[in-house]
């Protein structure tokens, strides 16, 4: 009687050849949470040390810090807003004319605490008028605070008069110093998106936000008191505007024309969607949000060091942001229930 030989014993730990596969394939990298911002962020860091040396620096990694934490606060109010189903265009103009108002009056030689109550309050209330109108004429969002970008610009050249106004040593602190190594204003920038992504996950207010975001009509009839949510929202945005604008202020030591404006709120648009949150609401992410501002203050400081032509760093920054986009689609396209 021969004796039959028994077959080698599968590897039960290796799992099946097919599934391990899938775990290094490209299609289980795009599940991993903002897995393909990620890829791009990595790939255009690790290029752009490996051309510039210092790229790496810590006096260079402090100063992308400290440009990105404008972008980051204004960004994380947008985030906020857009998954209620808003948007505010005006933030950046916003903020554009709280550095103007308040160097004026730091140049004139108002106390400092005095001049950053008065234009958190004015930065307040912008963001409150254009709730106020979004909220009770019915304007779509996008058209509202548009116009109110143009009119705020306006308004910002007004105060300055066409010229620059330097603050001096004024709130030098806030814009130069570091806390254990860390610039004041990314502290400041964390704190705000700690908060809002607290907010957003844990409160009432932040349930209410995706509520609204996702049927606003559905909102209403469940209790929810969508036109105060609505005003809280856009004064919230424009607080947080007034605050980036300080910030702003506080780095630059100076208000000159067309700082802030459109561009900045351009780039903070673009971090909050290609961070992953809707433009329709009902989705939204702080920490899309966060990787969004770094990747393009990476690309923008990138695109520095290398010393590339600045005809050619819209297009390169246009580029990597579309390639982002496409890449963060196709994993909420791979992602459970799509």
């Amino acid at each position: 009687m021969s004796l039959k030989t028994p077959s080698a014993a599968p590897d039960l730990a290796a799992g099946p050849p097919e599934r391990t596969a899938s775990r290094m394939s490209p299609r289980a990298l795009l599940r991993v949470p903002h897995g393909g911002l990620i890829v791009v962020l990595v790939l255009v860091a690790l290029f752009t040390a490996l051309q510039a040396d210092s790229f790496t620096s810590s006096q260079n990694l402090l100063n992308v810090l400290r440009q990105i934490s404008v972008t980051a606060v204004i960004a994380a109010g947008l985030t906020l807003l857009m998954t209620a189903g808003g948007m505010d265009f005006s933030m950046g103009s916003n903020a554009a004319v709280t550095v103007s108002v308040g160097a004026t009056l730091l140049h004139d030689g108002r106390p400092t605490a005095v001049t950053v109550i008065v234009t958190l309050l004015l930065a307040t209330l912008i963001g409150l008028v254009n709730g106020l109108v979004v909220t009770f004429t019915r304007v779509a969002p996008f058209v509202a605070t548009l116009a109110s970008a143009m009119l705020l610009d306006g308004v910002a050249l007004l105060v300055l008069d066409g010229e620059s106004i330097t603050i001096g040593q004024r709130m030098w602190a806030l814009g130069n110093d570091k806390v254990l190594g860390v610039p004041y204003l990314c502290v400041v920038a964390i704190v705000v998106l700690a908060v809002i992504g607290l907010a957003m996950r844990f409160t009432t207010f932040g349930r209410d936000a995706f509520a609204m975001g996702g049927n606003e009509h559905v909102a209403r009839l469940s209790g929810i008191n969508v036109s105060g949510r609505k005003l809280a929202l856009y004064a919230l945005a424009g607080g947080l505007a007034g605050l980036a604008g300080l910030m702003l202020l506080s780095r630059l030591g100076a208000a000159a024309p067309n700082t802030g404006g459109l561009q900045l709120q351009l780039t903070a648009v673009a971090a909050v969607v290609i961070g992953g949150t809707s433009l329709a609401g009902g989705h939204g992410t702080v920490v899309g949000t966060v990787l969004g501002v770094v990747l393009l203050g990476v690309v923008a400081n990138a695109l520095n060091l290398l010393q590339v032509n600045s005809y050619y760093q819209l297009v390169v920054t246009g580029g990597v942001l579309l390639v982002a986009a496409i890449i963060n689609e196709f994993q909420r396209k791979s992602a459970p229930g799509h």
